[in-house]
């Protein structure tokens, strides 16, 4: 009890105005420091900067504040280009030279080991984050909730940070010039046509979302109008309107969800004109992307990311490699020119279909793809002959299910490659092969610069 008690005598209060000096950045780009032995977490604040806070949330483990003036500013402060940088929080490191981003990306990771691993991280190969010669323009979907003002005009960004008050976006720095055009071209006519825009808070109206995607090579748009109900006023005239005005998009979609949920996408999707899909092209494989298909945000790092798996599998075109969490094949039909034979495996069905169909068309017959998880396939797939020599994961930012990571265990592959983009999760599950596996080297990759994002590519060895 005396432990808490003394505690307790320096805990910070809200209001509170404090010096401190922020010793790193946090994992979601925060400035961090301790006041009183408090962590204190400081959105906006640099490593070595040295700020007078205001604290503005009070945490058991730790206390919220922000910056009320910097007394001795980082070398590497900038000042950011965006006009709505601040209010829209979509990006949290636009205020970081982005030379220096880099460096902090690679400590992200750094600092998720010490937190997660008992890892020797002195004989750790941590590499130098692999960043973008240009860091602008990179996304190639953006998702802008529609909003309208009194005077009718209707507007479409995002929610500013921790409010429900929509921040109309009209040349988001990141996105692809066209996501960008499109989406403006849309609200306009949205406007001239008096389509009837939802109100949450009313919970009334009918187009919620416009979801704008391009292809960086083909330079086709896909639209898909996220609305609450199938039936849409003068529909005819607003397909009618986009093909006109905006010649770009060669494919138009509709999506249903008329429910009170922060989920973007609904159940029943309606192709409306044009095409069901646009073209994209990595490398030298080509995708057909549909609605809900996924796929990578960022094409240019996505090569560089792909290239770096492909490096760390270190194939001879002997290989049986396992693609765990394979999506539409993406990564399996990367390395496929390298290996003997690729399995990949998914719980999305129609991710497989696409997967299948994506091979065949790219005419790679040693590479299939089946429905259901790695943890059931992988054991099967042993006790009937076929071993794999590399397995990959591309896990969402959960990481790994533990029944994977024992059947990997289980099945002891000679080389273990993890694509990751949440380094908390990448530490704890290298954690837990620690036993079986040694980590060679963890790649940081930059996909989205701006943001607090790091994705990695890390090489384990069978010990």
């Amino acid at each position: 009890m005396k432990e808490t008690k003394k505690n307790h005598s320096i805990k910070i209060e809200k209001g509170q105005t404090f010096p401190l000096t922020i010793k790193r950045l946090g994992i979601n780009g925060e400035g961090v420091g301790y006041f009183k032995r408090q962590v204190v977490f400081v959105p906006g604040a640099l490593p070595g900067e040295e700020v007078l806070v205001e604290a503005t949330k009070i945490q058991p483990k730790f206390a919220e504040g922000k910056v009320k003036k910097i007394r001795k500013q980082s070398p590497f402060r900038v000042k950011p280009p965006c006009p709505i940088y601040e209010e829209c929080g979509g990006c949290q490191l636009q205020h970081l030279a982005y030379a220096q981003q880099l460096k902090e990306k690679r400590d992200i990771v750094i600092q998720s080991l010490e937190r997660h691993t008992k890892l020797a991280l002195n004989k750790l190969d941590i590499r130098d984050t692999i960043g973008m010669a240009e860091p602008w323009n990179y996304r190639n979907k953006s998702q802008f909730q529609v909003g309208q003002q009194k005077n009718g005009k209707v507007i479409a960004g995002l929610y500013g940070l921790d409010s429900h008050r929509l921040i109309p976006i009209q040349n988001c720095m990141v996105q692809h010039p066209l996501t960008n055009k499109v989406s403006e071209g849309v609200q306009q006519i949205l406007e001239d046509l008096q389509i009837p825009i939802y109100d949450e808070r009313k919970r009334k109206g009918i187009v919620r979302t416009i979801v704008t995607r391009a292809g960086f090579s083909s330079g086709e748009v896909q639209v898909v109008l996220i609305t609450t109900q199938k039936e849409v006023p003068r529909k005819k005239l607003l397909m009618a309107e986009i093909q006109k005005r905006l010649p770009e998009v060669k494919s138009l979609v509709q999506n249903i969800n008329g429910n009170k949920t922060s989920l973007i996408f609904g159940e029943k999707t309606i192709h409306l004109s044009g095409e069901e899909v646009i073209q994209e092209t990595l490398g030298d494989l080509s995708f057909e992307l549909s609605a809900r298909a996924f796929f990578q945000l960022n094409p240019v790092q996505t090569v560089k990311l792909y290239d770096e798996v492909k490096q760390a599998a270190g194939l001879t075109g002997k290989e049986k490699i396992a693609d765990a969490y394979c999506g539409v094949g993406t990564i399996g039909m990367w390395l496929a020119a390298g290996a003997s034979e690729v399995r990949g495996m998914d719980t999305i069905e129609s991710a497989i279909i696409d997967a299948n169909e994506n091979a065949i068309k790219h005419g790679i017959t040693n590479a299939t793809y089946v429905t259901g998880t790695a943890e059931h396939w992988l054991p099967k797939w042993v006790n009937e002959g076929w071993r794999p020599d590399v397995i990959v994961v591309d896990p969402p930012r959960t990481g790994c299910d533990k029944k994977l990571l024992d059947a990997i265990k289980q099945v002891k592959p000679k080389k273990f490659v993890y694509v990751s983009c949440n380094p908390s999760t990448l530490a704890k599950d290298i954690s837990y092969l620690a036993k079986d596996y040694h980590v060679e080297y963890i790649q940081p990759v930059d996909m989205f610069p701006h943001t607090a994002h790091v994705e990695c590519v890390a090489k384990l060895t069978l010990i």
